[in-house]
């Protein structure tokens, strides 16, 4: 997938349904998601599957999120790119978003992309 068409949602508010709520596991590989994982309903990414968000800067487990998209991670040798979505006025560096997605980007090459 074109990572440009993914442009359009940094800096949108965007509706997440999150899927894999903080503290729980993935259920192929066993880790824990670290903070809130969802997708953006009724999209399709480079895997086929919905894009995928995750969302910073609220520390209980949600099961659905509005909030602002700040950043991409554009993972080079996944097809498979993350929105980071956050709380309106919440503002991230890109090491802080880096630190608190690293529980699952660890295994991928990635850029993050911000406008």
């Amino acid at each position: 997938m074109d990572i440009s068409s993914n442009y359009q949602y940094i800096g949108k508010k965007v509706n997440i349904v999150i899927d894999r709520p903080k503290g729980s596991k993935h259920p192929k590989h066993g880790f824990v998601y670290e903070v809130n994982y969802g997708y953006v309903p009724n999209t399709v990414s480079g895997d086929g599957e919905e894009l995928d968000a995750y969302v910073l800067g609220v520390d209980e487990p949600l099961n659905s999120f509005e909030g602002i998209c700040i950043a991409i991670i554009h993972r080079t040798n996944d097809d498979d790119d993350k929105l980071i979505v956050v709380p309106e006025g919440i503002i991230l560096s890109n090491e802080e978003i880096e630190k608190q997605t690293l529980f699952q980007e660890k295994w991928f090459d990635h850029v993050l992309i911000r406008l």
